[in-house]
């Protein structure tokens, strides 16, 4: 097997660090209550907002909503930390490395 050489390595890093800015700069929702509360994080998987319908909204039922904002930001991170996935399996050759998705 052939040892990389420094350009092949440079490649690899100068991309690494596109699709990392990408996946900071690309927005993931994840919904939940079908579609009532929706949590949008980036690619990165760091939070960047939640939006609610009015009728998530019961102040008699606080608890609810408390449920269904939790499972709509998981959902985003699921999908999110899949994205991320996708994308560093191009870098990787579909190797799962430690450290790096």
């Amino acid at each position: 097997m052939q040892q990389p050489n420094m350009k092949m390595l440079q490649q690899m890093q100068n991309r690494l660090v596109k699709i990392q800015q990408e996946l900071e700069e690309t927005i993931v929702e994840g919904t939940a209550g079908g579609g009532v509360v929706t949590a949008q994080v980036t690619g990165s998987r760091a939070f960047h907002g939640i939006k609610l319908d009015p009728s998530a909204v019961d102040p008699d039922d606080v608890e609810l909503l408390e449920d269904l904002i939790t499972a709509a930001i998981q959902d985003a991170m699921t999908k999110a930390a899949a994205l991320s996935e996708e994308k560093m399996s191009v870098l990787t050759g579909g190797m799962k490395i430690p450290g790096l998705i």
